[in-house]
């Protein structure tokens, strides 16, 4: 975790971190809302909140949720799917559009931020670790 703690230090550092609220949208036309990407982990919206609707590993509209459409790694909707045809987009309060939050790499308008870059390629230790990496963030 020493690793991820050093890298999550320089990518806030480097302005990873927006001012704006970054939210997830994902589905068809890109209409269910998943979560916000930089809210606090205490807000009830917020992807790094274990307890809300969007953070919580059992919830279905979670990116966390293992079996469901939004965190199930073989799903089009799926962020950790590296072939992905329909994964979400991120977009701020006013609309927006910071890019696909996807693995795939084909996806020309793949996020090119460098703190979401870092979670899609670690998200398998992130959900092994998260609790440790929630609080790193800081948020």
């Amino acid at each position: 975790m020493k690793k991820i703690q050093l890298i999550l230090l320089l990518l806030i550092i480097s302005g990873a971190s927006y001012g704006q609220k970054l939210m997830l949208f994902g589905g068809d036309n890109h209409k269910e809302y998943l979560g916000c990407l930089n809210c606090s982990e205490y807000s009830s919206e917020s992807v790094w909140n274990e307890y809300s609707s969007y953070g919580n590993e059992y919830n279905s509209k979670s990116i966390w949720n293992d079996y469901g459409t939004y965190g199930n790694e073989y799903s089009k909707y799926c962020p950790w799917n590296e072939y992905a045809s329909a994964p979400p987009v991120i977009v701020d309060e006013d609309g927006n559009f910071y890019g696909y939050f996807t693995l795939n790499r084909s996806q020309s308008k793949r996020t090119q931020n460098e703190f979401f870059i870092y979670v899609l390629e670690n998200y398998k230790l992130i959900r092994e670790n998260f609790d440790e990496f929630v609080d790193e963030l800081n948020l």
